[in-house]
């Protein structure tokens, strides 16, 4: 028994200011993020004169690249340059992608007084050098400035951790409501050079935060990359035997790693199969900024005199969020909990796919009722961003439902699928298991890019596109419905999956800070609960598209 003084779990003083400005930093960061993806698929239309599918696969790939860095950024900071200075160095990248982006908007006769205006060649390249530096950028913050803070805490208990996590996650989606709201607003009614300069002056802001803290962080030095050693295990299981097996890398085998750090390699590998069916599930968490916006571009965005941004929807993607988080955690896990009935990681990542299908399910029902509408009633007006649309007179409010489906899953798929990746892996492989699990989300952006791309060569028998170039005139029901379908298949493979797992026991009961025993922290692995209340951690971290 431990009678070491049980930490308080509170931050408070010094610590507190610590804490508030990586928060201030992540949520001015993600507000930029999400200001510069909101509305890019109405930029490439209305400034860079692209067809609507052409948009869609700039965003989905952009999205897709994002999703992926943070495993680079991760080796960087583990290997070399530690978290501060990774997420420092790529927020300067950041800020000069964000340089480049107000350039390739802005009318250089308006502002500058020239009598030619750059061509759209010239934003092209503006542009695409923007979105690779932001891409960079992102990248290396999102890896590392949750786990930074996090240790900010470390000593003062699993409650102050998942204190920070829970704030963490809200000052992300108070990001997220100002872009898709108040910024996007900008972009689309007053201009896209104001509407990229707001995103840059964040950054700075972030950057100008994050700095003042400096000399009061907590720095852990780097320590060797845990991807580079999982290769070095996975080389060493497989060459030079004719019999692969792990056990070749274990260093009483004659390998260079111990049999902790083997274990740790097997362990995340077990978990790849369901990491694999998770990417079908993230291709339709991408049509949120793609194809329902397409949709939401043809439908009524006024309410009275008002025009509303049509990314504004995404905020109750947020809502539902915010909403049922507490519900399920508070009330509904609880209650099952109490009969024996807790769902596993693995049911309720389920639950959301059944969710996200229902959203594609609903929003292509809702495009064929739009475009009958437009047959039968005939259409509006609409002009957002000087780009001329002929619009259904149903509100866009009726697309409501698509986004709440989609938040709704990713309570169950995003978040069941970190804890899962948390609690199937030991402590020092965390951080590699929660980079490949936000790869997952970037494969589904490529993948979903390249159904856009070979769907869009279909065509139906009375010649019009399956992903057409203006949806008025074509199916893009049909790729929803495909979409749907899709996810029931991976759905069934999922089942299959799921049943012939076996989840890592624990592997030791550790007992702390007694001082009576219903106050006793119980940890097995990186599950700790008191006797009164079980307490999880890593906390819920949210879905990675917003992390």
């Amino acid at each position: 028994m431990d009678s070491e003084k049980k930490p308080s779990g509170k931050i408070t003083g010094k610590r507190l200011f610590v804490v508030i400005s990586i928060l201030m930093t992540e949520l001015c960061e993600r507000l930029t993020y999400y200001s510069v993806v909101a509305n890019m698929v109405l930029y490439c239309t209305s400034v860079l004169k692209y067809t609507s599918d052409q948009a869609s696969l700039v965003t989905l790939i952009f999205a897709g690249t994002v999703y992926l860095i943070p495993v680079i950024g991760g080796y960087i900071s583990d290997s070399m340059a530690g978290k501060y200075n990774t997420i420092l160095g790529s927020g300067f990248i950041y800020v000069l992608g964000l340089v480049f982006l107000p350039a390739s908007a802005i009318d250089y006769r308006k502002w500058f007084g020239g009598e030619e205006d750059m061509s759209i060649k010239t934003r092209e390249i503006y542009f695409y050098l923007g979105l690779a530096f932001v891409a960079i950028g992102t990248g290396g913050i999102k890896a590392n400035v949750g786990p930074f803070g996090a240790q900010q805490v470390d000593d003062l208990g699993a409650e102050a951790v998942q204190s920070f996590f829970n704030w963490f996650y809200w000052f992300i989606n108070a990001g997220a409501v100002v872009a898709y709201s108040g910024v996007a607003y900008v972009q689309q009614e007053i201009g896209f050079d104001i509407g990229f300069l707001i995103p840059l002056i964040s950054m700075i802001i972030a950057l100008i935060i994050f700095i003042l803290a400096k000399s009061r962080y907590l720095h852990t030095p780097p320590g060797g990359s845990v991807l580079s050693k999982s290769c070095g295990v996975c080389c060493q299981g497989i060459n030079g035997c004719n019999k692969p097996s792990f056990d070749h890398a274990v260093d009483q085998q004659g390998g260079s790693y111990s049999l902790e750090f083997v274990d740790g390699v097997r362990a995340v590998l077990r978990v790849i199969p369901v990491f694999l069916l998770v990417i079908v599930y993230w291709a339709v968490y991408s049509q949120m900024s793609t194809s329902l916006f397409l949709q939401s571009e043809r439908m009524n965005i006024s309410v009275g005199n008002a025009k509303l941004p049509a990314a504004m929807l995404n905020i109750f993607n947020t809502l539902i969020i915010l909403i049922l988080i507490p519900i399920m955690d508070r009330i509904v896990y609880p209650c099952l909990a109490k009969y024996g009935r807790s769902p596993s990681h693995l049911q309720r990542i389920g639950i959301g796919m059944i969710l996200a299908a229902c959203a594609m399910l609903y929003a292509a029902m809702m495009e064929i009722i739009r475009k009958n509408d437009i047959e039968n009633n005939g259409y509006i007006e609409q002009t957002l961003a000087d780009d001329h649309f002929n619009a259904s007179k149903l509100s866009m409010f009726a697309q409501i439902p698509e986004f709440a489906f989609i938040g709704s899953s990713e309570v169950f798929a995003s978040i069941s699928g970190l804890e899962f990746a948390y609690t199937q892996a030991p402590q020092f492989m965390q951080g590699l298991i929660m980079g490949l699990f936000l790869m997952t989300s970037g494969l589904g952006g490529y993948l979903a890019s390249a159904i856009v791309a070979i769907v869009g060569t279909w065509r139906t028998s009375d010649g019009s596109d399956w992903y057409p170039k203006e949806p008025n005139d074509g199916h893009l029901e049909y790729i929803l419905f495909l979409l749907a379908a899709l996810t029931a298949v991976n759905l069934l493979v999922f089942i299959f999956v799921a049943k012939q797992y076996t989840y890592k026991k624990p592997d030791f009961e550790q007992v702390n800070y007694v001082e009576n025993q219903d106050d006793a922290i119980h940890v097995f692995d990186n599950i700790a609960y008191t006797e009164n209340e079980k307490k999880v951690w890593p906390p819920a971290l949210g879905e990675p598209s917003k992390l």
